[in-house]
């Protein structure tokens, strides 16, 4: 939980999950998106974002049984690698 790694990984679930919900929410109400006609900031903001907090928290209590990275699954999360460029 205390690696560079780990938190990668958690933040990247919590921005799918903020994006996840945001667009959910602002589509429940409407059939068509209309992005020139759209309030961007609105309820479906802070619903997203209360989302990814308990993406990120979840995250945290998914580590503390023991487990590598944020997710119950067990999964291992790698740390970053140097990229080679292909011959």
């Amino acid at each position: 939980m205390f690696t560079v790694a780990f938190w990668k990984a958690a933040g990247e679930r919590a921005v799918k999950t903020f994006l996840q919900t945001y667009f959910a929410v602002a589509l429940a109400g409407d059939a068509v998106l209309n992005v020139f006609e759209f309030t961007w900031v609105g309820p479906e903001l802070g619903i997203a974002l209360g989302a990814a907090l308990l993406s990120l928290v979840s995250s945290g209590l998914s580590s503390m049984g023991g487990n590598v990275g944020p997710s119950l699954a067990n999964e291992s999360v790698v740390a970053d690698a140097p990229r080679h460029a292909a011959p």
